[in-house]
């Protein structure tokens, strides 16, 4: 569901909103007495504190997780470049050849942050694996040959062309864990309840049990789409491959 930002919404302004519901019919069962009503009021200031604190945090988490995809797609553009340009100091046949394969290699990569098909990726992540060996064995035969310094060079730049990728895929899995999630959502949860169950009248609770759980519920979609890579409407686009890629020669 994570994947999937707008189901997560829909679901969560529902369930925060039932909470308040049962709050405001625990309300009915027993309400408060005002010499109670000042002990609650700091409980449902401190659990609502928490639960901006909560949200607070998780944001920065998704926002700091969506930044280094970024950074990763900045470099795996940089080093392709690097590479594309190292090919020069092989012998023309091999150039050729290593520089077809980047290219080649350069549109499996901007496929990769655009798809959003599993079927697709899928197919992707083979043909990438597959292209990786063989650039490796490209670079690698004359390296052998001719193990020299500036053989190093170009050895050293495809190196970094496939640790890039590498670290790319490591910052895609990277999500906002389960566990806190679970915590976000429960403690939401109780701040509903509280809510529903403090409110003095049907006018104020009725505005409160509508508003809370709808802002709350935009607050975890915005959350779920930054966090999610390839659902919602918040991607990593692939804007310095893409521009790497119109300025090789075709």
């Amino acid at each position: 569901m994570m994947n999937f930002p707008i189901f997560f919404f829909l679901p969560s302004v529902f369930l925060l909103w039932l909470s308040a519901q049962i709050g405001a019919s625990l309300r009915k069962r027993r309400a408060l007495k005002e010499d109670e009503r000042e002990d609650f009021g700091v409980v449902q200031a401190a659990t609502l504190t928490l639960l901006a604190l909560i949200i607070g945090f998780s944001f920065s988490m998704a926002i700091t997780r969506y930044d280094l995809r970024k950074n990763y797609e900045e470099a795996e553009a940089n080093a392709i470049g690097t590479e594309y340009v190292r090919t020069g100091l092989l012998s023309a046949a091999d150039a050729a050849v290593m520089r077809a394969q980047l290219r080649k290699y350069l549109d499996l990569r901007i496929l990769f942050y655009r798809t959003r098909s599993e079927g697709d990726l899928r197919q992707i992540n083979v043909d990438t694996a597959q292209l990786q060996t063989e650039m490796w064995s490209a670079v690698q035969t004359p390296a052998l040959a001719q193990p020299t310094p500036v053989m190093a060079l170009v050895v050293a730049g495809m190196n970094d062309v496939l640790n890039s990728q590498g670290y790319t895929q490591a910052a895609w899995w990277n999500r906002i864990p389960i566990a806190a999630w679970g915590l976000l959502v429960a403690t939401a949860i109780c701040c509903n309840v509280l809510v529903g169950y403090g409110a003095r009248s049907f006018g104020a609770r009725a505005g409160l049990l509508l508003v809370l759980p709808l802002v709350v519920s935009i607050a975890f979609l915005l959350i779920a789409d930054i966090d999610s890579p390839r659902g919602g409407l918040i991607h990593v686009a692939p804007q310095n491959l893409a521009s790497l890629s119109q300025s090789l020669p075709k």
